[in-house]
């Protein structure tokens, strides 16, 4: 059954979802800078240092010659949008940060945001994502959870073949990338709890496919491990909390 959020819901969700925007666009400035560079025979410029322009001015291309005027005019424009994209970042980031204490404060004793960011390895945005893309609205059950994520398996049958075909996808995109990068965060910050080892087990020493595949599993279990934890107050198995 479709549960669509509510006019105020939606609006909030803008926020993560342009902190997402902003940051692929300052990927995209910095890959086409670099690019634009290295197509004249420079590889060591980085328009991310605080003296990128300083060390623009003492670029030579592959051939010893001065950058061409045009193209530094270009990678001038380019680094203007580059830095102001920090700021507007923050600006967002602090937003974001606004959202989930007002929803502290309010009638609420178990806002998700609050409850999430205090599990260790899980930060303000991934703790946004999760509370504004998805434990905004009730699910009846678990599979639910996972299904609303994209992360429920495909039957598929036809006579007396019967195997899954992978995840569905059919979910919040945004919310299936947030548990995939939650996954492997995981298993950096919480090392010790239950998912991490049965991850460990699962995968061992194997690359590739079958790391990939236990990672989604892992994702699959996470979106349903916090969802118990901020509805039911059950705290993942061996899961460490900050400052505990």
């Amino acid at each position: 059954m479709v549960v669509p959020p509510s006019p105020e819901e939606e609006d909030e969700r803008r926020t993560p979802r342009e902190r997402e925007a902003l940051i692929e666009e300052r990927v995209r400035h910095t890959d086409r800078v670099k690019g634009l560079l290295r197509a004249r025979g420079v590889a060591e410029f980085d328009p991310r240092r605080r003296d990128r322009r300083k060390q623009l001015e003492t670029l030579r291309t592959g051939d010893g010659r001065p950058l061409p005027l045009r193209l530094k005019a270009e990678i001038l424009r380019a680094l203007e949008r580059l830095e102001r994209l920090p700021r507007q970042v923050a600006e967002v980031e602090a937003e974001r940060d606004r959202i989930l204490r007002a929803r502290a404060a309010e009638a609420e004793p178990r806002a998700p945001g609050p409850l999430l960011t205090r599990l260790t390895g899980v930060g303000q945005e991934l703790a946004a994502v999760l509370a504004l893309e998805g434990l905004f609205r009730s699910f009846g059950h678990r599979r639910q959870v996972a299904a609303y994520a994209g992360l429920v398996p495909t039957p598929w049958k036809s006579g007396r073949i019967d195997h899954e075909q992978g995840v569905s996808k059919a979910g919040n995109p945004r919310l299936r990338r947030t548990m995939i990068e939650l996954a492997w965060q995981w298993l950096r910050h919480q090392p010790g709890s239950a998912l991490s080892r049965w991850f460990h087990g699962r995968a061992g020493r194997e690359r590739g496919r079958i790391r990939k595949i236990a990672i989604v599993a892992v994702a699959r279990k996470l979106v349903v491990a916090p969802w118990r934890y901020v509805t039911q107050g059950v705290v993942p198995e061996g899961a460490v909390l900050k400052g505990a």
